[in-house]
């Protein structure tokens, strides 16, 4: 996985990665649930990162950044869920996993300044 500035890319790129994961994962009831929860919420990190980029103002911009963090959370959650029920998989997950937690730990980082710049407006 790249680890590009570009966060639009990136969890673009992070996205088709968890997808690409989900589709080697075999196919039973409990795989079918953690996989269609991962997919989405690991979507929707990106998903809500670019409607920040295109928000109305400071606030929204913020609100959808928090949206996005709190998608990565749980994305996070389910790839841990997924590890436990498929630990052979583990190499290709707990790289995921940490991207995981860096794209939270970025968007965290984004929304203390924008609350900061945004409270000495």
């Amino acid at each position: 996985m790249t680890k590009e500035f570009d966060l639009e890319r990136r969890s673009t790129d992070y996205a088709k990665a968890v997808i690409r994961l989900c589709k080697s994962i075999p196919v039973n009831s409990i795989n079918d649930r953690l996989t269609s929860q991962v997919v989405g919420a690991a979507g929707s990190v990106g998903a809500n990162y670019r409607e920040a980029n295109d928000s109305l103002g400071k606030k929204d911009f913020i609100q959808r950044l928090k949206i996005a963090r709190r998608e990565a959370k749980e994305a996070s959650h389910w790839l841990e869920l997924i590890l436990e029920a498929n630990t052979l998989k583990a190499t290709e997950i707990k790289p995921l996993i940490s991207e995981t937690e860096e794209l939270k730990n970025i968007l965290s980082a984004i929304i203390i300044k924008a609350e900061s710049h945004n409270k000495s407006s």
